[in-house]
């Protein structure tokens, strides 16, 4: 494996297998030490690659977009590494969104491939995390799915105002204010919050509707997430 040091140039990026480049992730440290010492590219030297790649179908303009965002994909990971999940998964997962995010980038859109790429790769973090994590109907609606990858968060933010209020504090439910707060901020049901957390604090549960589930907000996790066909603008649009 051929692997970049030292003080390396975005010239030396442009190869046809990016991950010739980078340890495996078995070494995990190795390979976000990797990802982060790749260099970035600048604006100028984006363009010129991903304009090759549509262009040429260029594997190593690809290599090259690829590479020098690697240390995006290890850094969003690491916001879901509270579900329990492998860290080496989660960025592996992240990695599969961020080459389609290369394949269908257009550099005359006006928008740099980091802002465009972090769709795609929370989206296939969170189909895996659904795949994988326990959980029955956890989010078969929208305002579930809000809950599901806000409330662990959420909660532990109160905890610590809690603590840093009373050092004798513990609690490991919402309080009724928190409650409160938690609906307020993500525009959902106080009994929808209450739902959540007992979910989350229960055991397995299936990823898909059951047959009682017929409202028109039903469906199965995989559904809401990202459509590999759909560009993120016209699924924002779609969601209003």
């Amino acid at each position: 494996m051929t692997t970049l040091s030292g003080a390396s140039t975005t010239h030396q990026l442009a190869v046809a297998n990016p991950w010739s480049m980078v340890p495996p992730l078995g070494n995990l440290d190795a390979y976000i030490s990797a990802a982060n010492r790749l260099p970035l590219l600048t604006l100028e030297e984006e363009q010129g690659f991903a304009r090759k790649l549509r262009s040429d179908n260029d594997l190593e303009s690809a290599g090259a977009l690829v590479l020098s965002h690697l240390r995006l994909v290890v850094s969003i990971s690491r916001q879901y590494l509270g579900y329990g999940l492998p860290h080496g998964d989660l960025i592996q997962e992240g990695n599969i969104g961020l080459m389609k995010a290369v394949k269908r980038f257009d550099p005359d859109q006006g928008v740099r491939l980091v802002s465009y790429a972090m769709h795609w790769i929370k989206a296939e973090i969170h189909e895996y995390i659904l795949k994988n994590w326990r959980m029955v109907k956890v989010a078969t609606t929208k305002a579930q799915r809000k809950l599901f990858f806000n409330l662990r968060s959420m909660k532990q933010g109160f905890k610590a105002d809690a603590a840093a209020a009373d050092a004798s504090t513990h609690r490991e439910t919402l309080s009724p204010s928190e409650v409160s707060a938690m609906a307020t901020r993500l525009n959902v049901k106080r009994e929808e919050v209450l739902e959540m957390e007992t979910r989350l604090s229960g055991g397995d549960v299936m990823l898909d509707p059951s047959p009682s589930d017929d409202g028109d907000d039903a469906f199965g996790p995989i559904a809401y997430l990202a459509d590999a066909t759909q560009e993120p603008t016209a699924r924002l649009e779609s969601q209003r």
